[in-house]
């Protein structure tokens, strides 16, 4: 890597608590009924058709069908998708900021609905911080297809290896390191600024020039 790397980020997970069992937890007893429901009606797989482009009118419809005695509880995944929102990942917004202040080229590649993506970013200001978000929605392709990372090469038109590139999920970690991209792990914000730092000094070295010091993030008060 020869020059300043562009910097993408997943959002789930990395900028964004989203939990379903926030919702969940205002609908049954307890956290054993939450997963029982979770197990038996495959609840994320069955999301992941929604995030690859699946319209929710008719995915509430046909897993509905399959679990009546669910109904209520299938619809609330779409009507009441907010409350599934624990809030932003401040330490990483953070850095993100950071970034953002040091002119780093920012984009976002998430598996997330087409339909419920705008609610996000009309509630998070640091969405419009990038320069380009892909939203598997609308591309109707989700990680770790390939398809999907070339997809927004295309769009920065550099390659993988001038990219860093920070997933939770350890499979799209996997997906993006084999296709060349300088790949972070996320699995929390301090994590974050320690791998993120050591990532942009190696950058620095090769095009001589100094990287700015991420924040550190201090979850003590």
């Amino acid at each position: 890597m020869t020059i300043k790397p562009a910097i993408i980020f997943d959002l789930g997970g990395v900028l964004i608590d989203w939990n379903p069992r926030y919702l969940y937890r205002q609908m049954f007893p307890h956290d054993e009924a939450i997963q029982n429901f979770i197990d038996e009606t495959n609840l994320l797989h069955w999301n992941e058709q929604q995030d690859a482009g699946r319209p929710f009118a008719e995915a509430v419809q046909l897993l509905s069908a399959d679990f009546p005695q669910y109904e209520n509880h299938i619809r609330a995944f779409h009507e009441r998708w907010l409350e599934m929102v624990g809030g932003a990942i401040d330490g990483t917004v953070e850095i993100l900021q950071t970034l953002k202040n040091n002119d780093y080229e920012l984009y976002a590649l998430t598996n997330w609905s087409a339909e419920t993506y705008p609610l996000a970013y009309e509630r998070y200001e640091f969405l419009r911080w990038f320069r380009h978000v892909a939203v598997s929605g609308e591309l109707k392709i989700i990680k770790p297809d390939p398809r999907i990372f070339h997809h927004l090469l295309s769009i920065i038109n550099r390659p993988a290896n001038e990219c860093i590139y920070i997933d939770d999920s350890h499979k799209n970690f996997l997906a993006a390191q084999n296709l060349g991209f300088r790949a972070l792990h996320f699995q929390a914000p301090e994590q974050l600024q320690r791998d993120l730092s050591e990532q942009l000094k190696k950058a620095a070295n090769h095009a001589r020039e100094t990287p700015p010091k991420i924040t550190r993030y201090d979850s003590q008060p």
